[in-house]
């Protein structure tokens, strides 16, 4: 067992940046339209992986399509000449006029080239396009040892911390 810190942050529309999506490099960021489980599943096993992902491993298909079925789920998709870079996920709540931020990832032979911060500005970016009161995020000592840094220079602010027992 060991210890783990969460931080739980938070961006408020009032704080939003105005972010530059321009790159020099050919990456893309697409909505899925389509509801299609296996990109969802494929992008949480493979970033998961390396930082304790687990919660979903066990799901059968018919979980994972309820899951993506979510009228209020949006999935979003990195591709750099036409090849997976990352995603990520990200659920409205109208009943709270929030959004949270749930997986946000880039594939293992893409990380440390900048992808995971475009991929962040562009999640602000379409989710304060539904004028939310806020998004939020939690991130953890075992995601990618940037993600918290990521986060905090976009604007995010930690509005709660913890510490957990983890069983690796």
């Amino acid at each position: 067992m060991q210890k783990v810190q969460r931080y739980f942050l938070e961006i408020k529309i009032q704080d939003k940046k105005i972010f530059d999506f321009y790159s020099k490099n050919q990456s893309k960021i697409s909505f899925v339209k389509t509801k299609d489980l296996e990109i969802n599943k494929y992008f949480y096993k493979e970033i998961g992986a390396d930082h304790f992902w687990r919660d979903r491993l066990i799901w059968t298909d018919k979980e994972w399509f309820k899951y993506i079925s979510n009228k209020n789920l949006a999935t979003w998709v990195m591709k750099n000449n036409n090849e997976l870079v990352g995603f990520y996920e990200y659920e409205f709540h109208p009943e709270k006029n929030e959004i949270e931020l749930i997986n946000l990832g880039i594939l293992k032979k893409f990380r440390g080239k900048k992808f995971g911060s475009i991929l962040l500005k562009h999640a602000i970016k379409t989710s304060f396009d539904l004028k939310p009161d806020r998004m939020w995020v939690h991130t953890c000592s075992l995601d990618h040892k940037f993600a918290l840094n990521n986060y905090q220079t976009k604007g995010f602010k930690i509005f709660k911390k913890e510490e957990i027992d983890f069983v690796a």
